[in-house]
């Protein structure tokens, strides 16, 4: 056959060929000319919608970053020591005092009859982690996640759809952040009932006697308000008006993902980080940040407290693991070149304004202390009970094992660990709250167990 006759042949196939080619080039000059993509930011808007709206970002850095991070092993050990127990046993000390037995519920801090699903959360982690611990028998855990699973499974609402952002935990009744009474409720936050149903989660693994429970908490919630897209949503009043904002930044954004996805709910947006993961350098290490603002305020910061969290309850996913090996290393180094100690996240303040965010960075800078508001307040910066133990669990280095020895004094056998010390000073950040008291019986119990999600008994 000649070459004439074969070439006509295959004229379809070069045909398609050509066509791909030029299809090619087109695309070649389209991105070469038009302008570069802004990342949308969502916005809060009235009504039941989000709009997508164009701001200029900082240039994203690729994940790639990170690549060159190498992960820390973790330091599960597979046993307690005696001084492990005693710490232990003085974080127990907060729930003995602060459990209320109408409602199963624990003041976020010690005798402040407040709470949140954050924060409950943390005391189901509490109860279970003693329970590993052998600080308590078995069927004293069960029977306290019981009590609080009844009161969850037939608490007032707020709108009748979602957990209110805060309750009395005497009568379990809607109140605003003052305790105060409110009659329709503050709004839902998606993170915070994110973290409480990963804590449902643990709940209904360690006691499958509860798993019946746990569902009648689910059928009283109406999930769906805070999943929409992929990502995770809250409901916020605008004075009597019902607001719909996406919730959550890298970190936090990726754990409350996490917890979602036990149940089977659409999180692909809010998992990956790559739409809006810039990095900074702080202490030679590559910081995972947020280029969205913080509650449209403050350009969003990096704290300890939701990559412990997720190491802790979920174990490391290989990204996550590189992420809190670098922002544990840039500690351990402000250490090393400072002498001071530093074991920085978010926490409660003995004296006004009563909470801070202590970053490794926030705010437009490494190591900024950041208000509510986005005010800056370095002078309270805190080295952090909470975040000590986590990461001496998690990784057990050297600095760490000193660091949980330097703050070991600060121990209450009476009341539990308060917050930490202040690093301006080294006066003792005296607040005593359920979080930090959850975390280091969480710490204390991975260094046997490894992580909630992955352990038994």
């Amino acid at each position: 056959m000649s070459f004439r006759d074969n070439l006509i042949k295959a004229r379809s196939h070069i045909i398609f060929l050509v066509a791909l080619f030029c299809g090619l080039g087109l695309v070649l000059t389209l991105e070469t000319y038009m302008p570069a993509e802004v990342q949308g930011v969502t916005q809060p808007v009235s009504g039941s919608g989000l709009i997508e709206v164009s701001a200029p970002v900082s240039d994203p850095a690729p994940i790639e970053a990170f690549e060159n991070v190498e992960p820390l092993p973790l330091a599960i050990t597979g046993q307690s020591n005696p001084e492990d127990l005693k710490y232990a046993r003085i974080a127990w000390a907060y729930f003995e005092n602060n459990t209320h037995p109408e409602t199963g519920l624990v003041n976020s801090a010690d005798k402040y009859p407040s709470t949140t699903m954050w924060e409950t959360g943390s005391y189901f982690i509490a109860v279970i982690s003693a329970d590993l611990l052998g600080l308590i028998d078995r069927n004293v855990a069960q029977a306290r996640l019981s009590r609080a699973l009844d009161t969850l499974a037939n608490i007032r609402l707020f709108d009748d759809l979602l957990p209110n952002k805060a309750y009395n935990v005497t009568t379990g009744a809607l109140v605003d952040y003052s305790n105060q009474p409110v009659e329709r409720g503050l709004g839902w936050s998606a993170l915070d009932i994110a973290r409480m149903m990963g804590a449902l989660s643990h709940a209904e693994q360690h006691y499958p006697q509860l798993a019946g429970k746990v569902a009648a908490v689910l059928d009283h919630w109406d999930l769906s308000q805070m999943v929409k897209g992929g990502q995770l949503i809250g409901g916020n009043m605008a004075g009597d008006t019902l607001r719909y904002d996406q919730e959550g930044r890298v970190g936090y954004e990726q754990y409350a993902a996490k917890a979602m996805m036990l149940y089977g709910y659409d999180m692909v947006r809010a998992y990956q980080v790559s739409d809006h993961l810039m990095v900074q350098e702080v202490e030679g290490q590559p910081v995972p940040v947020d280029d969205r603002l913080h509650r449209n305020i403050t350009p969003a910061f990096t704290v300890s407290e939701p990559y412990v969290f997720d190491g802790l309850e979920f174990g490391f996913d290989a990204r996550s693991h590189r992420f809190a090996s670098a922002i544990y290393r840039a500690q351990e180094t402000r250490w090393r070149e400072t002498g001071q100690w530093t074991a920085v996240s978010e926490s409660h303040l003995s004296e006004a304004p009563y909470f801070v965010y202590s970053t490794i960075w926030g705010g437009g800078a490494p190591w900024a202390v950041m208000t509510f508001r986005g005010d800056r307040l370095d002078s309270k910066r805190t080295v952090t009970v909470k975040t000590a133990f986590a990461w001496d669990a998690l990784f057990g280095t050297d600095y760490t094992g000193e660091l949980v020895k330097a703050l070991s004094h600060l121990g209450d056998p009476e009341r539990g660990w308060p917050e930490g010390m202040y690093e301006a000073d080294g006066a003792v950040n005296s607040s005593v709250t359920t979080n930090t008291n959850a975390v280091v019986l969480a710490s204390l119990a991975f260094r046997v167990h490894g992580p909630l999600a992955r352990s038994s008994r």
